[in-house]
């Protein structure tokens, strides 16, 4: 059974979608099955991986309110052993209409459950927000990472995300789990960054994956392109620490089975 994880931080520009994307490209190379669910209306995680979206305007959204399933809207990428439910702007209006279904927390639970056990990781980009569709996200996955940048105000909102985290497990999701939390934005020229590593390490420990993901100029380029950083430069700082992520991630699921 494939494990499905959540990328969430309500604090937006901390590289949730970008590790989506690439996390996502490098299991994939590292010949790990990957569904990726683009769960946020900008659907950047969806023209990251070049999905023209005029010409695929079914998704996540129809996948939530019932109107498609998943099968449906599964599409593969060019990204070997990749595919992804993409996301539409039409997702902004789902929480709304979400309102009075008495199961609205476990609508996307129950989507992705028929094709779970076709992929060995379910990975789900979220919106800045702790709204409805993060809850469900959050409510489907095994585990959720946290991606943290490693700037001023790192940590603001953190609390309020892991007392969020808390409720689900308390309320709809007791299995859910702390997969990590990743560092990102990491330029080791700069004394903040280098500050707010100790910072998150000596808080959170064993919490905090080794893999830190450095600044990088290619890592900025490649969604403009269409393309992982994987297939933009194999070669770049971006690529190779999402290939230390990917590994890390396996061999600590591994460990654990």
């Amino acid at each position: 059974m494939g494990k499905i994880i959540a990328i969430a931080n309500q604090k937006g520009g901390v590289g949730k979608t970008t590790t989506a994307v690439n996390l996502a490209a490098a299991l994939g190379v590292l010949e790990k099955k990957v569904l990726l669910v683009d769960a946020d209306p900008q659907a950047n995680a969806s023209s990251g991986f070049g999905i023209d979206l005029d010409e695929q305007p079914e998704g996540t959204y129809e996948l939530l309110e019932g109107l498609r399933t998943a099968d449906d809207v599964i599409i593969s990428t060019e990204s070997p052993n990749v595919d992804i439910i993409p996301s539409h702007i039409d997702l902004v209006g789902v929480e709304i209409e979400m309102v009075d279904n008495d199961e609205r927390e476990y609508l996307l639970k129950k989507a992705l459950a028929p094709v779970r056990d076709r992929y060995d990781y379910i990975l789900i980009d979220t919106a800045p927000s702790l709204g409805l569709i993060t809850l469900n996200a959050l409510t489907a996955a095994d585990s959720v990472i946290i991606p943290i940048q490693c700037e001023y105000f790192a940590l603001e909102g953190l609390g309020k995300l892991l007392n969020t985290i808390k409720s689900v497990q308390q309320l709809h999701n007791p299995a859910l789990d702390i997969e990590g939390m990743l560092l990102t934005m990491y330029d080791s020229r700069l004394k903040l960054s280098n500050q707010v590593v100790a910072e998150v390490r000596k808080h959170f420990g064993d919490m905090v994956f080794e893999t830190i993901i450095q600044r990088n100029v290619r890592l900025s380029e490649a969604p403009s392109h269409g393309e992982s950083i994987l297939t933009y430069d194999s070669d770049s700082r971006g690529a190779v620490n999402y290939l230390n992520l990917a590994d890390e991630l396996i061999r600590k699921n591994e460990k654990h089975t």
